[in-house]
């Protein structure tokens, strides 16, 4: 060592006592053990109790005798059934809505489509403004210009923006369908007002809930019905960030987030993929297209394409499709619509994640990239794992359900339990026939299938960790 070295060091270690320089010894903060500290894990906890508070309060309300039409009231489970698939807008039934109950009870699930479609919104973008406060700088900006929030006080005017959206959206679509019932069907003023009200916020919600026996099917030609019905499941499927970017920045696309590209595309890309399998597969099929006009076919098709992500409208006879047509719905059921908003599924930025994956692999890429971004790693191990749980939900319920059910098939059984998790309602006409412990097991797929995903991939996304080594890597064969 040298001589000037060791003189500096040795005059230090007089001056200071030590050996070396330290840094003073500042200890960290401790975490807030405040139960009442706004976390991802919290507002979880928020989630589950606010839509079993719902479950229950609209349970008790489907109970009582002025709820059903007739003597007596409903039976536990029929009150039950109905409330999960409406808190979870998801639209089976297991008793026919405008028969079966009278106006309060309609008025009643009515609400129950409110709360659940406004509770998805809000809930889901909360998660989204905390999960951009956990993480570094550049992803909290990034978050933050997803959610289109920038701090704790902002969630309060971030919730009324959301709701200001639905209702301005529902009150249109209600009106140009109150028109057209008053107008074109000669429907007395306050039932076209309650027709118009009822499947405008039912549509906006993806609920899928009809104030008909056949749902939409006397209206299958109709366009002034079928397109604004069309309209406000899309823009309810395509998620409060989607649709707040749109609203301010519709003239300028060079500006909109990769979620908002994503969501756009594979939107558009569904749409017109649906449409032409539907229509290619049931042009002929005397039992839903066949009778058709070939304008009122595409029409048909294009409805049923759309409502497939994620309302649970129909305007043909499911039950009459082929087998072929409801494997293709699956699909499209199981995918569902855009984060943050009304539709159910696992939503279409998982799948173009995946997407991105397989091609990258594929063509020999060394990262994931998206529209000019780099996917972190950590996303695309949210989307892969939110997919093998959903596809373990779905196999899981449909094998209880062949178990109870073994005589009807597994494409239906498979179509049912597809529905209930990707909270969608459409069904092949097996719903009401199903026994109790069939139907409790689609409760807890609509449950499961409205709040896991959500859950789930922002509790991975919130406890991600960065680790300072890895593993000697190994690579077992794949395929």
């Amino acid at each position: 060592m040298p001589l000037d070295e060791v003189l500096y060091r040795t005059r230090i270690r007089r001056l200071t006592g030590r050996s070396r320089l330290r840094r003073p010894h500042r200890p960290r903060p401790p975490r807030s053990t405040d139960p009442r500290e706004v976390t991802p894990a919290r507002v979880a906890q928020l989630i589950m109790g606010a839509f079993g508070t719902a479950l229950l309060i609209g349970t008790v309300l489907l109970l009582l005798p002025v709820a059903r039409v007739g003597p007596g009231g409903a039976s536990l489970l029929q009150a039950v059934f109905t409330a999960a698939s409406a808190v979870c807008v998801t639209g089976l039934v297991v008793v026919d809505t405008p028969t079966f109950w009278t106006p309060f009870g309609q008025a009643v699930i009515l609400g129950l489509i409110q709360i659940g479609g406004f509770g998805v919104m809000s809930f889901t973008t909360m998660l989204g403004i905390l999960l951009a406060r956990r993480l570094g700088l550049a992803s909290r900006i990034l978050a933050s210009t997803e959610t289109k929030n920038q701090g704790r006080g902002d969630i309060g005017r971030v919730l009324l923006r959301i709701l200001a959206t639905a209702l301005t959206l529902e009150a249109a679509v209600a009106v140009v369908l109150a028109l057209r019932f008053l107008v074109g069907y000669d429907y007395p003023l306050g039932r076209a007002v309650w027709h118009g009200v009822f499947h405008a916020v039912s549509a906006f919600n993806n609920a899928g809930f009809a104030l008909y026996s056949l749902s939409l099917m006397d209206f299958a030609t109709d366009p002034w019905i079928c397109l604004p019905v069309v309209v406000a499941v899309v823009l309810g499927g395509l998620g409060f960030p989607v649709l707040y970017q749109l609203r301010k920045e519709w003239r300028l696309p060079r500006r909109w987030t990769v979620n908002t590209r994503i969501v756009l595309f594979a939107t558009g890309v569904l749409l017109s993929a649906g449409t032409a399998f539907l229509c290619a597969v049931e042009w002929t099929n005397p039992g839903t297209l066949g009778p058709m006009e070939p304008s009122e076919k595409l029409l048909a098709g294009f409805f049923q394409s759309a409502i497939a992500r994620t309302a649970g409208f129909n305007s043909i006879d499911i039950a009459a499709m082929h087998p072929v047509s409801w494997l293709g719905l699956d699909v499209l059921m199981l995918i569902g619509g855009g984060p943050a908003g009304t539709a159910g599924g696992l939503k279409v930025t998982t799948f173009a994640v995946l997407g991105f994956i397989a091609y990258t692999e594929i063509t020999g890429g060394a990262a994931v990239n998206v529209l000019g971004k780099r996917l972190s790693r950590s996303v695309q191990r949210q989307a892969t794992t939110v997919v093998v749980l959903a596809l373990g939900a779905v196999i899981t319920g449909t094998m209880a359900l062949m178990l109870l059910h073994e005589d009807l098939g597994l494409d239906r059984l498979l179509f049912e339990a597809v529905s209930a998790f990707a909270t969608v309602g459409l069904s092949t006409g097996i719903t009401a026939d199903l026994s109790a412990p069939a139907q409790c097991v689609l409760i807890a797929l609509m449950f499961l299938g409205r709040l896991g995903p959500v859950t789930v991939a922002t509790a991975i996304a919130y406890q991600h960790r960065r680790t300072l080594y890895e593993l000697p890597e190994e690579r077992p064969l794949i395929g």
